[in-house]
């Protein structure tokens, strides 16, 4: 490696000496955001003159905040995060690499992480028991029945990867693992006979990775194709971008918590516009902030549409290191390096260049929720009985649903009445909020004076406490909390995703027969990041984020239209009514029971054994072959991604005579796209486990099989509530082939165009791929034949999926889209000009069925000449596999 800036020097921290990368050697660099000095500093030590140039390293010092980015970095992450659903694939990938790489003449085992890989088990639990002692018992053993094949194969993952690592099932949430146990914030890594120190980042396969900022860690989400080819030695390439400084000033008011906070951010950030750029939390306000407040601001960073939302190191930080575990050196290391790098945030720090800067008094901030569908959408708590009434007349306006009535159910042998905005789900999960001691500790203590007035929670409610760790279960029980928690019904399901990622399980037979019996709107309400429609449960419309507290204080009331203030929650066993303000918390109290109770030990404790697994991990046999011996599943498939690859590349050619598989609106998240949630028997996924022997009880879910990409190809484009504007007055994953008019679903559509050798596209509104950041809403629409989407804007992980998964992005110029262009998407299409892959626009022409012919021109987004390699090699894998083969 170069040193052009003379930048290597030795840091001495507990008694040891570290080689590291000063930045004070760059000129001008002092004054750049804390996120742009580490992504010098990784420049600086990455320096080989070909991908890393001593004139990138200069660019990024005198960075202009002002510009429009367009210099390209090429960045190299300390290691890779993963979750099992995008995990399973990625490792399938890996597999098939080696298979090809074999193929090929070349040798197996240079397919290998070089990058330090860590993989936790946490998507997969679902909340098939509830509201009883015996709920997270029979969860996981459910889940290992359903699961052993798909965890089999992980665990010859981690036997036959070097640099593999896996946290195994009913652990803990990935993110909330990663802040608590697995972050280093500073590296420390052996190189060439000597340790060196360096800035702990990290990219994940879920888009929440961005909660790790919270602890000054620099991460990101990406596809689970941009994370494979990370770990296998490729640089994450990507412009420099602009960064956008959030002041915090004041501080929360009493009976404020940091959820109602970050509802307020989401909704500020998403208003201003920051897809693409970096935010950076910084002012007086940071100094008083708990870690858990900055994990959870951090984590929703996909929700207001940043790449990171970053804190700085400080003494908090420190503090929290000490707080979960971690050793006297590494705290050494942290607070010695980040002053040595001149990154340790202090009161009377100048303030860095931003490209923009917004404010926020925390002393304004008001409790919130957010809905119905989406997390941007916050509504004040005192303004929810009059906000209620107008969405669920939206809804039923837009859905066409006839008001009913209220609807009969007998429960637990009691007659109970389920209506319009009745609260069927309750849940506090997600590592958003579960991470964080002050929102679960309020939980929890809101139970307690609940469970003291003799309240329940509603009959129809289903509840589930997701704790998220080992640790929070510790502390709970420590405080004495966890025992009014299950009086009201919040026992623990599982310590995973659950509820926050759609793993709700069945409600209530009585409940469900109910919403179907009256077309109800149901409610959910959880301590999740997204509430996108169809996300949280099939039969339930209208979804609400809120705070733990919120959520239990909600799932007594058992119904969402009401004001906390003024409306009781329910009557005492006395029949006095009992509102929010008496069963809520003060701050003294919170603070009381944490400084008591959330300790050190609590931590140690939960992560001492972290990789060992429970006896049921440690009882699975896993092959130990360099190859994988592919066996006949329905949960694991060799992918057909390198049929056929041979070393050389071929000619990007031209689109032409492609027909429309969907013409879709604004918002068209990855949830939209991406196979997710339960299977139906009628459905093509379905109709394919029923051919190959699986009965219906045993289909798991579609994230449970995204090893197979036979499945998943027949649950892309099939959610219940996508509507495609070439079926109208339908919803989910139905299209009309062409020039046919059949009605077909989309997966069968696709099937007959690959059959006609027609190639297809999709055509989409605004912000298009939002959401999580998941790689099959990019494999499978490839898989399905798609070779190309024209939308009018993208979020930036899905477009960045696509052009590795060989799929072109092209965008409509400014002021133009289906609509204004008159596209019915019974066109067909042609697009030309793609020079190879290398234009920086194409010509379209769609014509329609009397000859008419629409020209116009769109925007190529393939943004980097890194991209410009992928799309020509047919996506990353391609091009990494060859590379590999011919070094």
């Amino acid at each position: 490696m170069s040193d052009s800036f003379n930048a290597r020097s030795t840091l001495s921290a507990a008694g040891q000496d570290y080689e590291m990368f000063r930045l004070a050697a760059v000129p001008n660099s002092t004054r750049l955001p804390f996120s742009l000095k580490i992504l010098l500093e990784n420049l600086l030590r990455n320096e080989d003159g070909v991908t890393v140039t001593r004139d990138d390293i200069l660019a990024l010092a005198n960075w202009d905040p002002q510009a429009e980015p367009d210099r390209e970095i090429q960045f190299r992450p300390a290691r890779v995060l993963m979750q099992d659903f995008t995990g399973v694939p990625a490792v399938v990938d890996l597999a098939a690499m080696r298979d090809a790489m074999q193929a090929l003449g070349g040798d197996p085992s240079k397919i290998n992480p070089l990058q330090p890989v860590e993989l936790v088990i946490d998507h997969s639990v679902q909340v098939d028991y509830f509201g009883s002692d015996q709920a997270f018992a029979k969860n996981a053993e459910i889940e290992f029945a359903r699961n052993q094949e798909r965890y089999q194969f992980l665990k010859w993952g981690q036997n036959a990867l070097e640099g593999f690592k896996v946290v195994p099932p009913d652990t803990g949430i990935v993110h909330q693992v990663n802040i608590e146990y697995l972050s280093r914030v500073v590296f420390p890594n052996p190189v060439n006979g000597t340790t060196q120190a360096y800035f702990d980042t990290c990219v994940g396969t879920d888009s929440h990775t961005t909660m790790v900022n919270g602890i000054g860690v620099l991460g990101w989400g990406v596809g689970g194709i941009e994370a494979e080819a990370s770990m296998l030695g490729q640089p994450v390439s990507m412009l420099v971008p602009k960064v956008v400084g959030f002041r915090l000033t004041g501080q929360l008011r009493e009976g404020v918590t940091a959820t109602d906070l970050v509802l307020t951010i989401v909704e500020q950030l998403r208003r201003h516009g920051v897809v693409g750029k970096f935010v950076e939390f910084y002012g007086p306000a940071i100094a008083t902030l708990p870690m858990g407040d900055r994990a959870t601001i951090a984590n929703m960073g996909p929700e207001y549409g940043a790449t990171c939302g970053l804190f700085p190191i400080d003494q908090v930080t420190l503090e929290y290191l000490r707080l979960t575990g971690r050793t006297p050196e590494q705290i050494a290391l942290v607070e010695a390096y980040a002053k040595a790098q001149g990154v340790f945030h202090s009161a009377d720090a100048p303030e860095a260049d931003y490209s923009e800067t917004l404010e926020l008094d925390l002393g304004e901030v008001v409790p919130s929720l957010a809905g119905p569908k989406r997390p941007q959408d916050r509504v004040a708590l005192t303004e929810m009985a009059e906000h209620f009434p107008r969405a669920l007349a939206d809804l039923k306006r837009e859905r066409n649903i006839p008001d009913q009535g209220p609807a009969k159910a007998l429960i637990d042998g009691q007659e109970v009445e389920i209506a319009d905005g009745s609260i069927v789900v309750a849940a506090i999960t997600s590592c958003t909020n579960t991470s964080n001691p002050g929102v679960m500790i309020a939980a929890g203590l809101v139970a307690q004076k609940a469970a003291a007035r003799g309240l329940r929670s509603a009959p129809w409610v289903k509840t589930s406490l997701g704790p998220g760790s080992m640790a929070v279960t510790r502390y709970l029980e420590r405080a004495g909390l966890i025992a009014p928690l299950k009086q009201l019904g919040f026992h623990n399901v599982g310590y995973g995703c659950t509820v926050c990622i759609g793993n709700t399980g069945p409600l209530p037979e009585p409940v469900s027969k109910a919403i179907a019996e009256k077309d109800l709107c149901a409610v959910s309400i959880l301590s999740g990041n997204r509430n996108f429609e169809g996300r949280v449960h099939a039969e339930v419309r209208m979804n609400y984020l809120a705070s733990p507290p919120l959520v239990v204080a909600y799932a007594i009331a058992g119904r969402i239209g009401i004001d906390p203030y003024r409306d009781p929650l329910a009557t005492d066993a006395a029949g006095q009514p009992v509102y929010l303000r008496d069963i809520w918390p003060t701050q003294h109290e919170i603070d009381a029971a944490i400084a008591a109770n959330v300790t050190a030990g609590e931590f140690t404790a939960a992560y001492a054994d972290v990789f060992a697994g429970d006896e049921r991990w440690q009882a699975l046999a896993a092959p130990t072959h360099r190859t994988y011996d592919w066996p006949d599943s329905t949960y694991i498939r060799k992918p057909p991604y390198f049929d056929g690859m041979t070393r050389a590349v071929g000619e990007v050619s031209d689109i032409r005579g492609a027909r429309c598989l969907a013409l879709l609106g604004d918002s068209i998240t990855t949830d939209h796209i991406s196979p997710a949630g339960s299977i139906k028997p009628n459905s093509p996924a379905g109709q394919y486990l029923i051919a190959h022997g699986v009965d219906a009880k045993d289909f798991n879910s579609l994230g449970s099989r995204r090893g197979n990409h036979e499945v998943m190809m027949r649950g892309t484009f099939a959610n219940i509530r996508l509507r495609n504007l070439m079926a109208p007055g339908t919803e989910g994953g139905v299209t009309r082939h062409l020039p046919s008019d059949e009605a077909l679903t989309i997966y069968d559509a696709a099937m007959r165009y690959q059959a006609e050798g027609v190639p297809a596209i999709v055509i989409a509104g605004k912000e298009y791929g939002s959401g999580s950041s998941r790689d099959w809403a990019a494999k499978g629409p490839r898989l399905l034949g798609v070779r190309a989407v024209i939308a009018e804007s993208y979020e930036r992980i899905h477009r960045t999926n696509l052009v590795c998964m060989g799929v072109l992005p092209l965008q409509f110029r400014a002021g133009e889209n289906a609509q204004s262009l008159g596209l019915t998407g019974d066109e067909v299409f042609d697009i030309v000009g793609l020079a190879n892959g290398e234009a920086k626009e194409v010509e379209v022409r769609a014509t329609g069925a009397d000859g008419t012919v629409t020209g116009f021109t769109a925007r190529v987004r393939i943004d980097t000449p890194n991209e410009v390699d992928y799309y020509r090699h047919g996506g990353i894998l391609h091009y990494v596999l060859r590379r590999l083969a011919a070094a």
